[in-house]
């Protein structure tokens, strides 16, 4: 009974204590308020560390580092750290908690090379010769031999390129069109409109059942009307068909008759039944949909009077407003998609056929002409659409992708991959530019490797660097007496 109580106790004021943050972990358990509690031993030895010695440390764990070996205020040796044991944001040392975990990019490792000097971890210009913290605690950051050239090439660990996700595509010879948006709306084609009407007085008898907006074949009737003109000239041709000699004295009826407007089918029934009709059809001139209808019953027409309207809506015009930056890259025979406001899972397919030659001086825009085919009439005149022209030449030029470029306003910039981690900045001539694609006029050619994807985090590191070169201090070569070493 007695050691379950004392258990107990124990246990409760193990909680408590850790409650109100008086625990810490020991070495061999937990100890609470001089209590030692006893932990089962789980602990896996880290591995030893490897590698040359790089700089000294602290013993007490203080920021305090040496180049050489030194000693504290009251005679201790300060520690020596390997290579191994270095933290570093590149993947290098025992960032994973691994110090021999194998680095990422061998051929940067502190075992094969060697330090330069310290930079800020927050890319302050200032550096170290020796290793510090900054203000807020962070380790600087070596800077190893090799990564500080001067030879215009950066190179990146394998690891930091992972976790920043570069990509590199290669640059190809592509067919680059640029596509110009304008608004616009749907006409009838000029060509295809028609009239119905009387060269004549005519009287009308007899409208067909015909409305605005149905639809009439060529030769279909549309009225039946009595013209004193009309009638007079077949009598004439009657007595010309009956009488040859007359016809040689005479002559010319049928053509007067044509000259009326009488069609050929009704000069061909006179021929036959040698009369005049007293009321003639007067008929369609073309396929297509009746747009106005004028004739009325019993109505007087004089001639030259509208009747009807025709129009054929089989071929339709979109007219599109050009802006002036935009104009001068549209050309004839340019293919053009249309898509029409409330059919938005229908496009329609058309050439430029006309560039019109006025210049609207309120808008400042050119009118282009596009044909559609409408075989199913659902383009109606006055519809508003979207044209979207394809400009640029038909022939392949060297492009890469948009994300590649890195444009600063004065220049642009595309990184080309050399493989293993190191990059060349290459200024080039962009060109013609879409949605997805850049050309390339100068600078690269088809094959190259470009960076596509996290190119600013490399171009950022780039530019850092170049400008830690300028800050770090100079280091001796061993051809070049008379300088101080690090």
């Amino acid at each position: 009974m007695t050691s379950r109580i004392t258990s107990a106790f124990l246990t409760l004021v193990a909680i408590s204590a850790a409650g109100a943050g008086g625990y810490y972990a020991g070495s061999n358990g937990f100890r609470v308020e001089g209590l030692a509690l006893s932990a089962p031993a789980t602990s896996v030895a880290a591995p030893a560390a490897s590698g040359p010695v790089i700089y000294y440390r602290d013993p007490d764990g203080k920021p305090f580092y040496a180049a050489t070996l030194r000693k504290t205020a009251d005679g201790r040796d300060f520690l020596p750290v390997l290579a191994s044991e270095d933290v570093s944001f590149d993947g290098q040392g025992s960032t994973s908690g691994n110090p021999s975990a194998p680095d990422p990019n061998p051929a940067v490792t502190s075992e094969n090379k060697k330090v330069l000097y310290y930079r800020n971890p927050m890319g302050l210009p200032d550096t170290s010769p020796v290793p510090k913290k900054d203000s807020m605690g962070m380790d600087y950051l070596p800077v190893y031999d090799g990564e500080d050239n001067d030879d215009g090439k950066l190179k990146i660990s394998l690891g930091k390129m992972q976790r920043t996700g570069v990509r590199s595509e290669q640059a190809a010879s592509r067919v680059l069109t640029v596509p110009v948006r304008a608004p616009g709306t749907i006409q009838l084609d000029e060509r295809r409109i028609s009239v119905v009407a009387t060269r004549s007085d005519a009287f009308i008898e007899k409208v067909a059942d015909i409305t605005t907006g149905d639809k009439v074949k060529k030769g279909q009737d549309l009225v039946r009307l009595y013209s004193p003109d009309i009638a007079t000239a077949g009598a004439q041709y009657v007595t010309e068909l009956s009488d040859p000699v007359r016809r040689s004295v005479l002559g010319g009826a049928r053509q007067r008759l044509e000259n009326l407007g009488a069609h050929a089918d009704l000069i061909k029934e006179i021929e036959r039944t040698r009369k005049v009709p007293l009321a003639v059809p007067w008929t369609a001139s073309q396929d297509g949909v009746v747009l106005e209808r004028n004739a009325i019953d019993g109505m007087k027409a004089a001639p030259g009077d509208v009747l009807f309207r025709i129009a054929d809506v089989s071929t339709v015009w979109a007219l599109a407003d050009i802006a002036d930056r935009d104009l001068p890259r549209i050309a004839t025979g340019q293919n053009v998609t249309v898509r029409v406001r409330g059919f938005d899972d229908r496009t329609f397919a058309g050439k430029v056929s006309q560039i019109y030659p006025q210049v609207n001086k309120e808008t400042r825009t050119t009118r282009v002409r596009v044909e559609l085919a409408n075989r199913d009439g659902i383009l109606r005149p006055d519809m508003y659409v979207e044209a979207e022209i394809a400009t640029g030449s038909e022939q392949p030029v060297t492009s890469v992708p948009a994300s590649a470029v890195l444009d600063s306003g004065m220049r642009q910039i595309v990184l080309i991959d050399k493989g293993e981690g190191r990059f060349e900045p290459r200024v080039v001539t962009v060109g013609r530019r879409n949605t997805d694609y850049v050309e390339i006029r100068e600078g690269i050619t088809p094959g190259d490797d470009v960076v596509v994807a996290a190119n600013f985090l490399i171009d950022a590191e780039s530019n850092l660097k170049a400008a830690l070169r300028g800050l770090a201090p100079d280091t001796p070569k061993p051809d070049q007496p008379g300088e101080k070493p690090l």
